[in-house]
C-alpha cells in the first residue's frame, strides 16, 4: 500500500445517519452526507462501533452535517438486515442525557 493509499484510508471512519424515513445507514465514510441516498432527509448522525462482549452496536457523538439523532422524530427503525440480532443504542455521553436504547425504544424493521 502506498503512503497516498494510507493517507486515503485514513480519511474514512465508522459513521452512521438515520433519515426522516427512519432507514438507518452505516459505513466507512469520509463525511456524513456520503451516506445519503438522493431523496434523503438526513434526521441526524455519528459514529459507530461494535459491542461483540454485549452483542451490540454503539451509536455515539454527532454528525457535523446534520447533528445527533433526532430519535423523537420516529417510530420505527429500518436496519440492515445484516445486523439482526445486535441491539442498538445510542450513548450521549453528555452528563445529562441517558442511553437511548434505540431496539427497547423503537420498533426494530429489517432490510436488505
Amino acid at each position: 500500500m502506498t503512503e497516498y493509499e494510507k493517507m486515503r484510508c485514513e480519511e474514512f471512519l465508522p459513521k452512521f445517519i438515520i433519515t426522516l424515513d427512519g432507514v438507518l445507514r452505516l459505513g466507512m465514510v469520509n463525511q456524513h452526507k456520503d451516506l445519503l441516498k438522493a431523496g434523503d432527509q438526513c434526521i441526524g448522525g455519528g459514529y459507530y462501533t461494535f459491542d461483540y462482549v454485549s452483542n451490540r452496536i454503539i451509536l455515539d457523538r454527532s454528525s457535523y452535517d446534520f447533528g445527533k439523532p433526532k430519535w423523537h422524530l420516529l417510530d420505527s427503525l429500518k436496519v440492515p438486515s445484516a445486523y439482526k440480532g445486535l441491539g442498538l443504542v445510542y450513548v450521549y455521553d453528555d452528563g445529562f442525557h441517558d442511553d437511548f436504547r434505540v431496539s427497547d425504544e423503537l420498533t426494530i424493521e429489517y432490510y436488505d
